[in-house]
């Protein structure tokens, strides 16, 4: 069974160990005394570094279909979504870490390691756009609206660990890298699956179809960031026009 041990989350010398089971859920185990449930632990929460592939994956035309549709008639649309892509990326070794509004974060080789995390998420990526595809097919014809899934990815270094006030901790992915890959979900068309060089290099073989585009320049940061696309047959563009 795959499992992976994190040091320092709660002080020097603690230790977790993390199992994912067969059917892809993550299992925490702690160290007698040291789970971050009881209120002792909590004034220990720490974080630690570790290295691997962060996905994002964002709906296209959500705003256009809250608008349009009941609250009532948007929560099964979300959960048909949720439901997908978690089951995505559960088969391909990854795990959730945050869903919100219509969007999903996803880590591969996080906090598992993975010797083809970046590879994962390659695979993943394809298959929500895929998956997805056939969800705006359905919802179209019985619904008459217009949807699509735009998908970022970088690789590298991130702090996983707790995130958040005492009493509400949330164990997340925070760091540079998770900046990123959160601005190429923003850049990527419906239909595409935007992501770095540090993901490119760690993919053999480099899938055929990938497109390099011009370098994305990011508020705040000395460099550009080198990036690529994965985009499927019939990619549209949702975003609002500039103005």
């Amino acid at each position: 069974m795959p499992y992976r041990v994190v040091h320092g989350r709660l002080g020097p010398a603690s230790r977790h160990l993390f199992l994912a089971d067969p059917a892809g859920n993550l299992i925490e185990l702690h160290q007698l005394g040291t789970c971050r449930c009881t209120a002792r632990a909590r004034e220990g929460i720490g974080q630690a570094r570790v290295s691997g592939t962060v996905l994002f994956a964002d709906m296209r035309g959500f705003t256009a279909v809250a608008e349009r549709l009941a609250p009532s008639d948007v929560v099964p649309l979300l959960n048909e979504y949720f439901a997908m892509l978690s089951a995505v990326t559960h088969e391909h070794g990854g795990t959730v870490f945050h869903m919100a509004g219509d969007g999903l974060m996803a880590g591969f080789g996080l906090p598992l390691s993975a010797d083809d995390a970046s590879g994962r998420a390659i695979a993943a990526a394809r298959s929500m756009i895929s998956g997805f595809g056939r969800l705006a097919t359905d919802w179209k014809s019985r619904l008459g609206i217009e949807t699509g899934i735009g998908i970022g990815i970088n690789a590298g270094d991130v702090i996983v660990g707790d995130v958040g006030a005492p009493e509400r901790p949330s164990y997340t992915l925070i760091g540079d890298t998770v900046n990123v890959a959160a601005r190429l979900v923003q850049r990527a068309r419906a239909g595409e699956a935007l992501f770095s060089l540090s993901v490119k290099r760690a993919l053999d073989p480099v899938p055929t179809g990938i497109v390099e585009l011009p370098p994305l320049i990011l508020r705040g940061r000395t460099r550009p960031v080198e990036i690529y696309c994965m985009a499927s047959p019939n990619r549209i563009d949702l975003r609002p026009a500039a103005v």
